[in-house]
């Protein structure tokens, strides 16, 4: 029964995917406008993050939509097919759940931030509008 189930899922995630990433493409939002300044400065700022994620998983397509929304270049990860990227996850955030928002620290310290909502929260009060980045 067990194995049936599995196949089921299996099956069901080979229809839902392509839907799913058709669907993010369709409904992506444009990037808010900055000054080429302003732009630089928060391209610097993101090269400290990285977000692990699996690429059908709503969740990190909700992320991912807030990343285009705020015009963010940010490293994304996949947890699910690179097997390094796994490890990684699994190694510094303690577990292998996406999305996970990877923070590093100008001290060298890293905060492995999870849960959609959180993680476009933080996103936000960083980058979003009257934010200053950095």
């Amino acid at each position: 029964m067990r194995i049936l189930i599995r196949t089921f899922f299996r099956g069901l995630r080979l229809v839902l995917a392509p839907v799913v990433l058709i669907a993010e493409k369709l409904s992506t939002p444009q990037a808010i406008e900055r000054s080429e300044e302003e732009q630089a400065r928060v391209d610097e700022a993101c090269q400290s993050l990285a977000l692990y994620q699996f690429r059908t998983c709503p969740f990190c397509v909700k992320v991912r939509k807030e990343i285009a929304r705020l015009g963010l270049k940010i490293e994304v990860r996949d947890a699910q097919l690179h097997p390094e990227h796994r490890r990684e996850l699994a190694e510094g955030g303690g577990r292998i759940k996406v999305p996970c928002l990877k923070i590093a620290q100008d001290d060298g310290r890293e905060e492995w931030l999870y849960e959609s909502d959180a993680i476009n929260a933080w996103l936000n009060r960083r980058f979003g509008k009257g934010a200053q980045p950095g």
